[in-house]
């Protein structure tokens, strides 16, 4: 924690600062937001780079069909609905404009959104590896990566990466079925059914009984230590963030279909909950890339971890922690647990996220009991965060004359792989919760 003089400097330059350590509910709408065609420069990344990006997950569907069967019927793309929320949006209380939710709580191999960004890069990886050594070329089926040989040769190399357990599973798993050694490094707030689940992959799991940047430290350490390890990591990848931004166009043609407009006259604001930032970060930057100016993009974050609000708030970005000024990082958002933020996506996107919003664990355990009332559908804790953001942009006054039309869209991150016993555990606490709240 920083010396009191200097907390006491923050509050009087960023006043924001007093009212995240009251841990209270907050939302804030950024001054400095800019023209798609502005921001997108802080980026550093172009369209360009996510076609590449898009072009390597096409390349690999056949592997991916023949390595994981639950992929077959999409032929080896993994990609995840997007569905309508009549009943949630009347729950609600939204009379106007529509609500719907991306489901990438239900992506295949590894049920979160980090089946993007993080099966994305172990398959940069291992193709970088296997070109080099001649086991690939220009025009194969990549589906002869799945023969005993290759995976031998992945065996001679190691990947590892730190995580709160989402990426963590993403890595592991993809790493591990293509041959390689998997370490994932996890942090106190990781879920046990998590770390099971990559123990049964074979994946080694080391843990540990502090936060997320020590496990991350811990990682980048093992691979610094061993010339055939590769870190993924979380914090600065700029691969994670294309496999990311490569669903903005893929969201686009799903509302094409669907006869979604998103025009001037038909804005999108998207809700997306928030930890270290790369995953919401790399999404964001794609749909900028496929609306331009008429998506507005809001990040949510627990009230105990508003790392990427109070980096890019302050311009400190990965310079302060949640810590230093005395706010705990504990949530039962574990996925969203995260006390310093990505300095790279916070940068990068400081001028292409319209607005930041904090919420409590009640009332993520509220929203989740409520979807599950409402629609049928359950999530994890962390993966309802954005439906928080939701109140903060009716309310902003910017964007009233916008609302009639609008299209909301919650991006559901995680939730399918939930064991049932402790998903049943989530609801029935959201229901006492809101229960409670009636009486």
């Amino acid at each position: 924690m920083l010396p009191t003089p200097a907390i006491a400097a923050l509050r009087e330059k960023f006043p924001l600062i007093a009212e995240l350590m009251a841990l209270q509910p907050l939302s804030w709408f950024n001054p400095r937001i800019a023209p798609a065609a502005e921001g997108l420069k802080d980026v550093g990344l172009t369209a360009d780079d996510v076609a590449d990006a898009s072009a390597r997950l096409a390349r690999f569907a056949p592997y991916l069909a023949k390595a994981f069967p639950e992929t077959q019927a999409s032929g080896g793309v993994i990609e995840s609905p997007v569905v309508p929320l009549p009943a949630m949006q009347a729950a609600l209380d939204m009379t106007s404009g529509q609500l719907w939710l991306k489901q990438d709580s239900h992506l295949p191999i590894s049920g979160s959104i980090k089946a993007r960004g993080g099966i994305y890069e172990v398959l940069k990886h291992a193709e970088m590896l296997a070109l080099d050594a001649g086991l690939l070329k220009e025009g194969d089926d990549y589906s002869l990566l799945a023969s005993d040989a290759v995976r031998a040769f992945f065996g001679q190399y190691a990947i590892a990466v730190g995580s709160t357990g989402n990426l963590g599973l993403s890595i592991g798993i993809m790493s591990a079925r293509l041959g390689f050694r998997a370490t994932v490094h996890m942090s106190a707030d990781a879920r046990q059914w998590k770390k099971d689940k990559l123990r049964s992959h074979g994946v080694t799991v080391v843990e540990y009984a502090t936060d997320y940047s020590v496990a991350v430290e811990a990682g980048r350490q093992q691979a610094e230590n061993d010339p055939t390890c590769h870190f993924v990591d979380d914090e600065n990848s700029h691969d994670l963030f294309l496999g990311y931004a490569v669903a903005g166009q893929r969201l686009k043609a799903q509302f094409d279909a669907a006869g979604v407009a998103v025009d001037a006259h038909h804005p999108l604001f998207v809700y997306l909950p928030c930890g270290v930032g790369g995953g919401p970060g790399g999404v964001a930057f794609g749909l900028k890339l496929a609306f331009g100016d008429f998506v507005h993009c809001v990040f949510v974050e627990p009230t105990h971890s508003p790392c990427m609000l109070l980096g890019v708030h302050t311009g400190l970005h990965e310079g302060i922690s949640v810590q230093e000024i005395g706010i705990d990082n504990l949530t039962a958002a574990d996925g969203l647990a995260v006390g310093r933020p990505s300095g790279f996506v916070g940068r990068a996107m400081q001028r292409l996220i319209d607005g930041y919003a904090t919420v409590t664990d009640e009332e993520l355990y509220r929203l989740l009991a409520t979807l599950e009332q409402t629609q049928g559908l359950r999530l994890e804790p962390s993966a309802v965060a954005g439906f928080a953001g939701i109140p903060a942009v009716l309310a902003a006054p910017q964007y009233q004359a916008q609302l009639e039309t609008a299209t909301h869209l919650v991006w559901g991150t995680g939730g399918s792989m939930v064991p049932e016993q402790e998903m049943a555990a989530y609801v029935a606490r959201g229901r006492a919760l809101l229960a409670a709240g009636a009486a």
